[in-house]
């Protein structure tokens, strides 16, 4: 099952080049989003076994991110098969906001089968239970995703994507140094050539040696936060966000920033397995806490909405590092942020890429009276402010409010203070920018008002996801984040 999932995008992908017809290929692109998605749902209700000498398995980590995965992959090939059909016949140096559409003026045959590997890459992350494998996977979705960001094949696409590749490879080849140093610490134990395990190193954790797990963590924090988008390491995240197609920038925010985030769960669980949970997670926290407070500083009075939307992902992947960083049932927030947060800001991406669609550009003060021009998208674009800004009966709500909670009550007080305050800067900044845009007055300019199922179900759901999980959490994914969550050595609430 596990290597189904892994190789079914590959396969589709090289189909998807050898393919010469564009309806056929994007068929067999929302076709393999929904294999992949089925059988993703097959190993939540089966687990399967661990396959490769166990460097392959599915725990319940894996599953949760999996799980979002391919959840924002369907949603993302849905949108982008309409935006694909609505572009064709694109020609010169056009931009999206220049024709209205999320794709021009570039092989479609390229895109769909760089989009298929990228979902096979992160598959790969969230079923790495071998820490080499682990940085293979998450330097593949780099490779995988360049091309996607560089689509438009403008100087500021080109700009992002060098941005994209440079400060993300220096990231990841500092990873690939902490993934060193793990070995170092467990051959340094007891003499004998170290492992690379995730099981195994949790489970003889008390040997590995101490100084050198304590230089490897710091690594590899340094190194996978970079591809989360920690601060200071964040600044390739806004171009990249900024300049890729929307249902691409909906994957980057909601699916490929929460494989880095895996990366850095797994280093953690090992150092508190070994002792050495204050070390890793005041580190963590610190990290986060300081991209919280960052993110909420720049999205106040932010210009462009696509880079505002960037920037809230910082924040947010700030507040789950925070809250793994804390413990105990603060990690079991974190797990569960990480679900709203994806399903929410993807579902904004994709909502913004209808705005932009309709007043082509992604300039805040230019956009104004979206819920009379696009009532629906205008309608999501409003509901998204609320629940990205973490409002009941969103469940966004419910896992801050148990995140923070759960800090307050394990004596980081003042921690918690501090996010709140860069919480509350970032929504009021959201609010100013996202008020004016939907309830403005309507442009006096020709705008496009056409709003297709195909774009504007994709997001519903998943607010609608986000939504539901406000109000009521299945037993399913419970036990779920509740396993997850011990596993990273977190705790229930």
């Amino acid at each position: 099952m596990i290597l189904a999932l892994v190789f079914l995008p590959l396969g589709a992908a090289l189909a998807a080049m050898l393919i010469r017809l564009d309806r056929p290929r994007r068929v067999l692109l929302v076709f393999a989003a929904a294999v992949h998605f089925a059988l993703t749902g097959a190993c939540w209700l089966s687990p399967p076994a661990c396959v490769s000498g166990a460097w392959l398995g599915l725990d319940p980590a894996g599953r949760l991110f999996l799980g979002i995965t391919s959840l924002l992959f369907l949603a993302a090939a849905v949108y982008a098969v309409h935006s694909l059909g609505q572009s064709r016949g694109g020609r010169g140096r056009q931009t999206e906001a220049d024709t209205g559409s999320v794709f021009v003026n570039a092989p479609e045959a390229v895109f769909t089968a760089c989009l298929l590997v990228f979902l096979s890459t992160m598959t790969l992350v969230a079923a790495s239970q071998h820490l080499g494998l682990l940085w293979v996977a998450v330097e593949a979705t780099t490779l995988a995703t360049a091309p996607l960001i560089y689509f438009h094949r403008q100087p500021s696409s080109l700009e992002a994507t060098w941005k994209y590749l440079l400060v993300c490879s220096v990231g990841i080849a500092l990873a690939l140094l902490g993934t060193f140093l793990v070995v170092v610490a467990a051959a340094a134990a007891d003499g004998t050539g170290g492992t690379l395990l995730v099981p195994e190193l949790v489970a003889r954790a008390g040997q590995l040696q101490p100084a050198w797990l304590k230089a490897a963590f710091i690594f590899l924090l340094v190194g996978y936060g970079t591809k989360m988008g920690l601060v200071p390491m964040h600044t390739w995240l806004p171009d990249a966000h900024s300049e890729a197609p929307s249902p691409v920038s909906a994957l980057l925010s909601g699916a490929l920033l929460n494989c880095a985030f895996l990366g850095i769960l797994r280093a953690h669980a090992i150092c508190a397995a070994a002792g050495l949970e204050l070390f890793s997670g005041q580190l963590l926290a610190g990290f986060g806490l300081l991209s919280m407070v960052v993110a909420a500083a720049f999205i106040v009075n932010q210009p462009d909405y696509k880079r505002m939307l960037a920037y809230s992902s910082v924040e947010n992947m700030g507040l789950m590092a925070l809250g793994a960083g804390i413990g105990g049932a603060a990690t079991y927030g974190a797990l569960l942020h990480a679900v709203n947060h994806s399903v929410v800001k993807a579902g904004l991406f994709l909502v913004a890429g209808n705005l932009l669609a309709a007043y082509r550009t992604k300039a805040v003060a230019k956009v104004s009276g979206a819920a009379h021009v696009l009532p629906v998208s205008g309608g999501l674009w409003l509901a998204g402010l609320f629940a990205i800004g973490g409002t009941p009966p969103f469940g966004t709500f419910i896992s801050e409010f148990t995140l923070l909670r759960a800090a307050f009550g394990r004596g980081y007080g003042i921690w918690a203070a501090v996010a709140l305050l860069a919480l509350t800067m970032a929504f009021v900044g959201l609010a100013r920018a996202f008020l004016g845009m939907a309830l403005g007055r309507e442009p006096e300019g020709p705008v496009s008002r056409c709003e297709p199922w195909a774009v504007i179900l994709p997001p519903l759901v998943l607010l609608a996801v986000s939504f539901g999980l406000g109000l009521w959490i299945p037993p399913g994914l419970q036990a779920v984040l509740a396993a997850a969550s011990q596993l990273l050595g977190g705790g229930a609430p």
